[in-house]
């Protein structure tokens, strides 16, 4: 049995002073000694956190305890360290930035995509009348994705309302989205159906669940994760790599970060050019003069800060006083 476990979790919940709430939670997870990342905004939660399976439950259970979250469902892995170094909370716009801030736009709560359960999606998605959709940024489709999904070219998820347009032939198909857990999910198919898309569908607990639940089948390559694993296996059933070597070109799935870090670009790199690149993505990177120790993993912590409430105040209300943002 490992000595860890890593919570992935999200709840779309109106927090009121989620300012302060994030302040006082990242106090109580220091005291249960967990490591993540947190985002708190006004919509609601969205977390990554590691630690002892006693912290995790204590942590599991006072969320649960909250009426406002006692619907979140955490995706739970067993590791053998903690998958983070320090512990982040901090307070944004968005728990997820898609840019779709006004919930007279879009709101999760009121209405998304119909929820698949993994063994649901395995059996829908071969169908001849149903698009796979990949909500997911570049970085992360290019190293794991669905048999035959259709993938979009974003650099982040606050791209994809400028992409709808490209996805016009696919109307009159029943459209099957999907991201690593669920969360970017819940506004795509929400923003699908406000563009007039009639039949959308969403993967429940994403990728994550659908390789604890269903076994991964036909999930090629890996599954990028926001911690120091980068990614993670899924499919245990008929596993494929996709990716390969950015320098290189041999086959590979193990991703990094590139260690100049005015680049730090995701990229792919086989671990016998990680060390003969010093874990940089080009010869122009390895020379850069902020060029970060390279250990053979290619993730780089960034340091903690506290949350600065009254600053995060002023910014909201600048922010209120602004007209409303439309697509």
């Amino acid at each position: 049995m490992k000595k860890y476990q890593t919570l992935l979790y999200y709840c779309y919940s109106p927090i009121a002073h989620a300012e302060q709430f994030a302040a006082d939670h990242l106090l109580f997870c220091q005291s249960l000694n967990l490591v993540g990342r947190i985002i708190v905004a006004d919509e609601g939660l969205n977390g990554t956190v590691s630690g002892t399976p006693e912290a995790c439950r204590t942590y599991m259970d006072a969320i649960h305890a909250d009426e406002r979250f006692a619907h979140t469902d955490f995706k739970i892995d067993e590791v053998d360290q903690p998958s983070f170094i320090k512990m982040h909370c901090r307070y944004k716009p968005e728990i997820v930035h898609s840019g779709l801030r006004d919930p007279k736009v879009i709101d999760p709560n009121t209405e998304t995509g119909k929820h698949l359960e993994p063994a649901e999606f395995m059996e829908m998605k071969d169908r001849d009348d149903v698009i796979v959709l990949d909500v997911r940024s570049n970085y992360e489709h290019q190293v794991g994705r669905f048999k035959n999904a259709v993938t979009l070219d974003i650099e982040n998820f606050r791209e994809f309302p400028q992409k709808i347009n490209e996805l016009a032939q696919y109307r009159d198909k029943k459209i099957l989205t999907y991201c690593t857990g669920g969360i970017k999910c819940e506004k795509a198919s929400a923003l699908l159906l406000k563009e007039g898309f009639k039949d959308v569908y969403q993967l429940h607990g994403g990728i994550i669940k659908y390789g604890k639940e269903a076994g991964g089948k036909d999930f090629d390559g890996k599954c990028y994760v926001f911690d120091n694993r980068v990614t993670v296996d899924v499919n245990h059933v008929n596993p494929k790599v996709i990716s390969q070597c950015l320098n290189c070109g041999a086959p590979t799935d193990r991703m990094i970060n590139c260690a100049n870090p005015e680049c730090n670009e995701h990229f792919t790199q086989c671990e016998a050019c990680g060390w003969s690149m010093e874990g940089c993505c080009s010869d122009t990177c390895t020379t850069h003069p902020r060029k970060r120790p390279y250990d053979g993993t290619g993730y780089y912590v960034k340091l903690p800060q506290p949350v600065n409430t009254e600053k995060l105040s002023k910014r909201k209300h600048k922010q209120q006083a602004m007209p409303s943002s439309s697509l």
